[in-house]
């Protein structure tokens, strides 16, 4: 590549996805022949490489909800030009544990002391890498790049006519830039109707109502000790709540041996859980590697999306990709017990056999796949060691509680049987079934990316069942979290308000209340009300002064897809044209040397918030593993490459 021209470009958004352009960028330029003169402005209120979300001072409660081994800021793709400096996490922690950098803190050096490849880092601490990696990025620059950082908003994009475009900040300052990068991550987002009227109503009665946001924002200390607190959600963002208003009120956790016991400080609040499941999200397996050894993909493969695509078949969802993706849960539970638990299935040889061959797809048979299972199953394995997958995302689904007390028993026993199961690893049969699950993902990811299947199965398949569905399974927290709610639960610190809640405010009372259909009794109230949820990522509720912008100029759009009754519907993501993805205006063209990187391309690929998979020697390498990476590669040498 040849480069002698000069060019700025403003990456806005400073956070990992604006700190991997920037080091393709810097990768593209050292492998440059030629001369290079290359300006790259930085914006974002918070300081790079960590952004918003992973500040080194947050605290070490928030954990990541993946293990050291796994995230990478750099990419590890040979094809690809060769970074200029930086390592993947785990290896920095290696790194860092021989040879520490003089800038760590007393709580970083503590930390990384005792965290392991298999534990979980706090967030802190990854942010710790993503400034570290930064400033070695920065040391080692090639020559002719200039980075400018800018510790401010960007407040509009406007073109001027000859492809370039003004970026005004907040400070005042207005830049003429070549390109500019949207790589926005995490944005404020307007609250939806229900969540506006529960915040008016708080301040019209005096209580205390926290809305989605990112964890590290919110002031916890406002919430009163000894007082109950409503807390709506179970999933990751609830952990962390938990977290804050326990061990960071200065209570404790203490083994027993047998398991957990909380040793309460006195200035924990009441916790009054709430989801539509009604339980949290499942514990992770302890595995030594991001997917299970035991489990390879039969079915939904990269092969079996090569065959559709060779058939010329866009596929759907529901009727092509989860049957296949349906089979393989199936076959990683039945397996799995067979070899962990022999006594379940007499027959063990002949039931694997005639599982196989039920599972197999047969065109020319009437009889469906499903069916020839359920037959199979029926001779060989008893009701009490069948699976029921749905049933695993929703355990208390058809169940009434006489009290909430009796409801809290059941909610701790299943913490438990679940802290259990991911103790036991590959030797589960049920985490095991959602190993696939997992497993799967990375090939949806591939397989849906771009318009890799059709607007309705998106719509009503992917997004309107299967996210939430396998989210709950398969992403949730270390197992340790499960048995630490279970502790809280059994210390009298946390209740549960029961499956499909309902919530209110009681305005004579002057309070919120919540109460299940499934639970006798009489509703819970709280005079402070939390939403363990991150804010909304929906381009179209964003509250972002630059996107906001954009979308009034029409120089982006969201992207509309149909439904299965044929309605236009807007999707959570902005409209683009890959590769690279530039956004699509609103008269329908392409907004040339404007790129989107990250979370506002969730209409067009799938999973889009997690970071990028380290390759991990003996484990599967997906494609969708560094798609990130490789997206950002795309922009940078697009950048470079411009006339």
């Amino acid at each position: 590549m040849e480069l002698s021209q000069s060019n700025r470009a403003v990456i806005i958004g400073g956070g990992p996805r604006g700190t991997s352009v920037l080091e393709r960028m810097l990768a593209h330029a050292a492998a440059a022949v030629g001369p290079v003169r290359l300006h790259i402005d930085v914006v974002d209120p918070y300081p790079a490489g960590p952004g918003r979300v992973w500040q080194p001072g947050q605290s070490r409660l928030f954990l990541m909800n993946t293990q050291s081994f796994y995230p990478t800021l750099i990419p590890q793709d040979p094809s690809l030009p060769a970074p200029v400096a930086g390592t993947t996490f785990d290896q920095w922690r290696v790194n860092q544990r021989r040879d520490p950098l003089p800038e760590l803190t007393a709580e970083e050096t503590a930390e990384l002391a005792v965290l392991e490849s298999t534990d979980f880092p706090s967030r802190a601490l990854y942010g710790r890498y993503l400034r570290s990696t930064l400033e070695e990025l920065l040391g080692k620059a090639p020559d002719g790049v200039t980075v400018q950082f800018h510790e401010t908003s960007a407040l509009s994009v406007r073109p001027v006519g000859d492809g370039r475009y003004d970026v005004g900040l907040a400070s005042g300052v207005d830049i003429r830039a070549n390109s500019v990068v949207l790589a926005l991550g995490h944005i404020p987002s307007r609250l939806n109707p229900e969540q506006r009227e529960l915040q008016v109503s708080a301040t019209q009665l005096g209580l205390q109502y926290f809305p989605p946001a990112v964890p590290a924002d919110v002031e916890w200390s406002r919430v009163p000790a000894g007082e109950p607190v409503l807390v709506r959600g179970m999933g990751l963002n609830f952990f962390d709540t938990m977290g804050q208003l326990t061990e960071g009120r200065g209570g404790k956790f203490v083994s027993t041996g047998s398991g957990l016991e909380y040793e309460p400080s006195g200035q924990e609040p009441l916790i009054i859980a709430a989801s539509r499941r009604g339980t949290p999200y499942r514990a992770k397996a302890a595995l030594t590697g991001y997917y299970a050894s035991s489990v390879t993909l039969r079915y939904l493969t990269e092969a079996a999306l090569e065959r559709l695509a060779k058939a010329g078949i866009r596929p759907s969802f529901d009727h092509d990709l989860w049957p296949l993706l349906h089979r393989d849960a199936l076959w990683a539970y039945y397996s799995t017990l067979v070899r962990s638990q022999p006594g379940a299935v007499p027959d063990a040889p002949a039931f694997l056999a005639a599982l196989e061959e039920a599972l197999q797809p047969h065109a020319h048979s009437a009889v469906k796949w499903e069916d020839n299972v359920e037959s199979v199953l029926a001779i060989h394995v008893g009701p009490r060691h069948r699976l029921d997958l749905p049933g695993l995302a929703a355990p208390l689904a058809g169940r009434s509680f006489a009290s909430r007390a009796e409801h809290d028993a059941a909610v701790v026993e299943f913490l438990l049987d679940d802290a259990r199961r991911s103790a036991l690893g590959e030797d589960d049969p049920v985490k095991m079934a959602i190993a696939a699950l997992h497993h799967g993902r990375a090939v949806l990811k591939t397989a849906v990316a771009d318009g890799g299947i059709t607007d309705e199965s998106w719509v009503a398949g992917l997004r309107g069942w299967f996210e939430s569905f396998v989210e709950g399974l398969a992403s949730g927290p270390p197992a340790l979290r499960a048995e630490q709610l279970a502790a809280l639960a059994r210390a009298g610190v946390v209740s549960f308000v029961g499956p499909d809640p309902k919530f209110r405010v009681d305005r004579k009372a002057a309070a919120f209340t919540a109460a299940s259909p499934w639970v006798v009794g009489p509703p819970v109230t709280a005079r402070t009300m939390v939403e363990a949820l991150a804010p909304g990522n929906r381009v179209s509720a964003n509250d972002s002064p630059v996107l906001a912008q954009l979308l009034s100029d029409g120089l982006v759009r969201p992207k509309l897809m149909m439904t299965p009754e044929g309605a236009p519907v807007e999707s959570t993501g902005l409209d683009v044209e890959p590769h690279p993805y530039r956004p699509v205006a609103a008269n329908g063209s392409v907004t040339e040397n404007l790129y989107v990187l990250g979370l506002q391309l969730s209409s067009a690929q799938w999973g889009t918030a997690i970071a990028a998979e380290a390759v991990q020697a003996d484990t599967p390498a997906y494609r969708s593993g560094q798609r990130t990476l490789r997206d950002a590669n795309e922009i940078a040498a697009a950048i470079l490459n411009q006339a």
